[in-house]
């Protein structure tokens, strides 16, 4: 894998924000063409390798906790457990999520699993795609993330109620409504009928008991960016036990699981040979060395990196700090996070 430096388009924040990406600057530059990544063949296909095998043993360890009833380690409340295992004994599909990597000797670590609400989608499959065909037309780029969306949309629809999906989230994030209408393109382009509404706009059936729409029709199917975490905080979302139609969420109740980083713990327990894992625990052992997150956190917030038992590094947040796992790494950390453009070559 290569860092190659290059010149950014002339005029790349016009040309970026025609194809809708708004959010490209944010308190600093967040989409930079000043670089790219060129990563080989056999370096995409360790990759690949990586993901799939990961997959497989995250539905492992979903078993594991659902049939040792490990809740309490995630922090679940009891209340929604029985949807939980509803969703993932009925086979409740999932669409997507986001496996963060770094590496070690060639090979790929597990950072992270976002595997509720992913974003960076939309610069994933559009955005990128078109810089590549702006600046490097016989070159390609190793995902297929947008083929790949409009595809499990098709074979998502057996499993889905009669009727139209809604697309949704939250009116005051530009990212969040630029990613769920995107998502919602290549739902449309897979041939589903679907409509977009913000949660705030959505509503509650106090006499039929089931969620609606701002026009009041009900909700049969929707796909919602926004975690389940906050949602089992809301109102709102304490109907979704009570909600008589049985609406299909996407990301499905039992995702909760996956995107709760006590199932790094889980994962190390079970697997602890896997080449891909990094030790987590759910308390400090005899580490001196270690990385402290909180279960539920966003962004990089409320992380404690930790060196010979002294503090290098602490950042901000409002996450819980009593529910947390440690992991036995010390992480390069950078000052940005800053989104390149990828190209591959055999």
């Amino acid at each position: 894998m290569k860092r190659i430096k290059t010149t950014p388009r002339p005029n790349w924040e016009e040309k970026v924000e025609n194809l809708g990406f708004g959010f490209h600057t944010l308190e600093s530059i967040y989409w930079d063409e000043s670089a790219y990544y060129e990563f080989t063949m056999p370096e995409i296909e360790t990759i690949e390798k990586a993901t799939a095998e990961l997959w497989q043993l995250c539905l492992e360890a979903v078993e594991h906790v659902i049939s040792k009833k490990l809740y309490k380690q995630f922090h679940i409340p009891q209340w929604i457990v029985p949807h939980i295992e509803k969703t993932w004994n009925d086979d409740a599909p999932s669409i997507y999520g986001r496996f963060d990597f770094t590496f070690r000797n060639g090979v790929p670590k597990l950072l992270e699993f976002n595997a509720d609400t992913p974003t960076s989608l939309f610069e994933t499959g559009v955005v990128q795609w078109d810089w590549l065909q702006s600046v490097a037309p016989d070159n390609d780029q190793f995902n297929s993330v947008h083929e790949k969306l409009v595809s499990y949309w098709r074979t998502l629809r057996k499993y889905l109620h009669r009727g139209e999906v809604v697309f949704s989230c939250v009116k005051d994030s530009l990212e969040d409504t630029t990613t769920t209408e995107y998502i919602r393109d290549t739902a449309i382009q897979a041939g589903l009928q679907t409509r977009f509404e913000f949660l705030e706009d959505l509503g509650w059936d106090e006499i039929k008991h089931h969620f609606v729409t701002s026009d009041d029709e009900p909700i049969k199917n929707i796909f919602k960016l926004y975690p389940w975490e906050w949602l089992l905080h809301d109102e709102f979302g304490l109907h979704v036990v009570q909600d008589r139609l049985k609406t299909h969420w996407i990301e499905p109740s039992w995702k909760m699981i996956l995107s709760n980083k006590a199932i790094l713990a889980i994962l190390w327990e079970l697997f602890p040979t896997c080449p891909y894992l990094l030790p987590t625990y759910f308390d400090s052992v005899d580490l001196h060395s270690y990385v402290r997150k909180p279960l539920l956190s966003r962004e990089g917030a409320n992380i404690q990196v930790v060196k010979n038992n002294q503090f290098v590094l602490e950042t901000e947040g409002f996450y819980v700090l009593t529910q947390r796992i440690w992991r036995q790494v010390l992480l390069k950390w950078r000052n940005k996070w800053v989104n390149c453009a990828v190209k591959c070559t055999n």
